[in-house]
C-alpha cells in the first residue's frame, strides 16, 4: 500500500500522518500511532476492549518471525478485509483503534514517572554515600 492509497483509505476518518516505518508505514492522528501498514497487511491498534471485535471478524494479531521464534504482537490486529470497501465503517474501526492507542498511552505514563522517581532516588542515595565517604576520609575515619 502506498501513501496516497492510505490517505484515501482513511479519508472518512479524518486527516492522518503517514511516516515510513519498518517495511511500511506508521499511521497516526493527533500525534498518536494507531495503525501500521506493512507488507503483511494493514493492522490497527487493539486492546482488551477492541480485540473481541477483531476476533469476531476472524482477524489475527500481527506477528513476525525471527531466527529463533515467531513473535506475536497482540496490540495490533489485522484490519478485516471487508472494511477496505466500506470507508465509513473503516473510519469507526480507526476511531476505536485511536482510542485504544490513547488508553495505552495513559497506562504507560505512571510507569515512566515511577521509573523517573526511582532513578532520582538512586542518584540521591549515591550522592549521600559519596558525601559520607568524603567526610570519613577528611576526618581520618574508615
Amino acid at each position: 500500500m502506498d501513501r496516497e492509497f492510505l490517505i484515501d483509505l482513511f479519508a472518512d476518518f479524518g486527516p492522518v500522518t503517514i511516516r515510513k516505518m519498518f517495511s511500511g508505514y506508521g499511521i497516526s492522528a493527533d500525534g498518536i500511532n494507531f495503525a501500521l501498514s506493512l507488507r503483511a497487511g494493514l493492522f490497527l491498534r487493539a486492546d482488551e476492549q477492541t480485540i473481541p471485535d477483531f476476533e469476531a471478524e476472524g482477524s489475527k494479531p500481527f506477528q513476525y518471525s525471527t531466527r529463533a521464534k515467531t513473535v506475536l504482537v497482540n496490540s495490533y490486529w489485522e484490519l478485516p478485509a471487508r472494511l477496505f470497501d466500506d470507508s465509513q465503517e473503516l473510519a469507526q474501526w480507526a476511531r476505536a483503534a485511536l482510542a485504544a492507542a490513547q488508553r495505552a498511552k495513559v497506562k504507560k505514563r505512571p510507569k515512566k514517572k515511577a521509573a523517573a522517581k526511582k532513578s532520582l532516588a538512586k542518584k540521591a542515595a549515591k550522592k549521600t554515600v559519596r558525601r559520607v565517604g568524603k567526610a570519613k576520609r577528611a576526618h581520618g575515619s574508615k
